[in-house]
């Protein structure tokens, strides 16, 4: 008989560059901790960030805009994630790179105003009338055909239901009856039916019957609390965007005209400034009666200098909109044109616009925090290294750059799988620093040549 270890089936999520960041790593006064949260240092960034993100919490801070600003490879994307991380998933988060406003069939400004929306949340709170219970009989009661014939016709059908305070019977239309049979309804299930729509929705099988069977794919719920009929409070999170989206898409006949026009248009349409002043109107009623409530999240622009002019002097009106979320930009330019004109201004944005953000500047890591950085790394990608290899990483990462000396991990990793080793030591890592060469060294080498080609 053979005997085979089974691998587990447990999801194993993708490692991303940004993986090990859980958050900003403050403590409950809001300093910065030295190690934290997958972050190193930056402490001052760190608790500039924090404040960002109890202002946003207060709802204080919409319409601003934050300038993420420091070399390549000092964590501004990082930043950006761990605010996104400590704001939580219930707020809209909206990641965008200042090259993607460039396109043939959209303006660029409309690609930008659709990302605003996307950052702004609606939570709609609807309080709905439910019968909630598990099913303790489901009786259809028949009558004779009233078109004649031998076929008999659901009259109505007998549904009792049961939770912890008792036991109701409810006589429902035949209409309710065809909604039981599509959720497979049998008795021992438990349900709720909404009293207005006569909406039937399965929650799960009575945990009364776990031990029905040895084996199945059922998902058992407790017996629901409370009386059968109760009002129960549903919240649903939506973004502006979703209701543009929703709103913009032309409902066409059944004719073939209306299908040929339908299959010919463009695959991207644009959402008019009509259609979404009357969906601001909507919402803002909806917010004045206390059945939504607005949930400013925020856009993160990455490369904020790729944009041009014209995209500047748009998001001065936007940032200035009654629905604006709260807006992040990073950049790693000093003094550089503006995009589209020949004016020279720092990070290059507009000094109009410059005026309206808080900027935070990151700093350049030092070789101990590049160690720190590389062991988490390590830690996140079940890497062995040891502190020798730790140490010859962060002395390659001061000399070339972080991405450069993270990158070596892996490789460096192969190399020590191929000696038959499980750890990494400082001889693997130096044998991939020769094998590679990192932007700098590069450089160096077409400064020597005179190019590759003669």
């Amino acid at each position: 008989m053979k005997i085979e270890e089974v691998q587990s089936t447990t999801k194993t999520a993708r490692i991303a560059v940004h993986t090990h960041v859980k958050g900003l790593g403050l403590d409950v006064n809001g300093t910065a901790l030295p190690i934290a949260a997958g972050l190193v240092g930056q402490e001052k960034a760190r608790e500039a960030c924090g404040v960002v993100v109890d202002l946003i919490k207060s709802k204080k801070m919409a319409g601003r805009a934050l300038l993420l600003a420091g070399a390549p490879g000092t964590g501004k994307t990082a930043l950006a994630l761990g605010i996104s991380q400590e704001l939580g998933g219930k707020v809209p988060f909206c990641p965008m790179v200042g090259s993607e406003v460039y396109s043939s069939e959209v303006k660029k400004t409309e690609v930008l105003m659709e990302n605003f929306r996307r950052a702004i949340g609606l939570r709609i709170k609807e309080s709905k009338e439910v019968y909630e219970g598990e099913v303790v009989e489901l009786t259809p009661e028949e009558t004779e055909n009233p078109l004649g014939g031998y076929g008999r016709t659901v009259s109505h059908v007998l549904v009792g239901l049961k939770t912890t305070k008792g036991t109701k019977t409810l006589r429902l239309d035949p209409s309710i009856y065809d909604g039981l049979q599509k959720e497979s309804v049998t008795v021992g299930d438990v349900i709720y039916i909404e009293a207005n729509s006569g909406a039937v929705k399965r929650v799960g099988r009575s945990d009364a019957f776990s031990t029905e069977f040895d084996l199945e794919a059922e998902e058992y719920v407790p017996l629901p609390k409370g009386d059968v009929h109760k009002k129960k409070e549903i919240v649903q999170d939506v973004t502006l965007h979703d209701l543009d989206a929703s709103n913009a898409k032309p409902q066409g006949g059944q004719d073939v005209m209306s299908m040929m026009a339908a299959m010919g248009k463009p695959k991207k349409t644009e959402i008019t400034e009509k259609l979404r002043t009357e969906i601001n109107r909507v919402v803002n009623r909806y917010i004045d009666q206390g059945v939504a409530e607005l949930v400013p999240g925020v856009l993160f622009v990455d490369e904020v200098h790729m944009l041009d002019i014209e995209c500047f002097t748009f998001l001065n009106r936007a940032l200035e909109s009654s629905l604006s979320p709260i807006v992040v930009f990073a950049t790693n330019r000093g003094v550089c044109n503006i995009r589209g004109t020949d004016v020279l201004a720092p990070h290059g944005v507009p000094v109009d616009l410059l005026d309206r953000m808080l900027i935070v500047r990151t700093m350049p890591y030092s070789v101990e925090e590049m160690v720190q950085i590389m062991s988490i790394r390590a830690a996140v990608e079940s890497i062995e290294v040891e502190a020798s290899g730790l140490k010859a990483l962060g002395e390659i990462g001061a000399r070339t750059s972080l991405r450069y000396s993270v990158q070596m991990l892996t490789p460096a990793n192969i190399i020590a799988g191929t000696t038959g080793r499980n750890s990494v030591t400082e001889a693997d890592v130096s044998e991939i620093d020769e094998l590679f060469f990192d932007c700098k060294a590069s450089a160096r080498l077409l400064a020597k040549s005179d190019g590759y080609l003669k």
